[in-house]
């Protein structure tokens, strides 16, 4: 399932992310961009805006679309996976949080140099973006979030 947010909730699609979730997030797109874009590629509209659920388009069940309560992400992102039933399909940080793409395994030795010394010496599995390079690895904002993923996903 694939995903586009609204910027009223773009802190939900940094989770939706780190969940394994396709999320598009475009800051500052209007409304009929937005729409369009969920169209066109088969996303569902994640948005706190009751406007676009009486569009045309979402009334008629053409559009999928969410209507996103709460204000803790954490919750937000509860009531996502309890929705579309996805508890069996996270695929927790298999993609990259900033721009979306697919993460690459890599070797230590390939990394050296792109992450600090601490993490070289310490860390022996890494992940890295092939867009943007971004460079990730299992320290403890990793484990910090695992755990916060299973407990969101686990209540859902």
């Amino acid at each position: 399932m694939k995903f586009i947010v609204d910027s009223n909730v773009g802190r939900l699609a940094r989770w939706l992310r780190i969940a394994g979730f396709d999320t598009l997030f475009i800051n500052d797109l209007d409304d009929n961009r937005l729409v369009r874009i969920a169209l066109q590629e088969g996303r569902v509209l994640l948005t706190k805006d009751t406007q676009i659920l009486k569009r045309r388009v979402a009334a008629t069940g053409r559009l999928k679309v969410l209507l996103v309560e709460g204000e803790e992400v954490k919750g937000q992102l509860r009531q996502v996976v309890k929705t579309f039933n996805l508890a069996n399909e996270v695929k927790p940080f298999t993609l990259c949080l900033e721009c979306n793409k697919p993460l690459v395994a890599k070797k230590k030795e390939d990394v050296e140099g792109q992450v600090p010394p601490y993490v070289f010496k310490t860390q022996t599995q890494y992940m890295q973006c092939p867009e943007c390079r971004r460079v990730y690895w299992r320290g403890t904002h990793w484990e910090r979030m695992s755990r916060e993923l299973e407990d969101i996903v686990e209540s859902a």
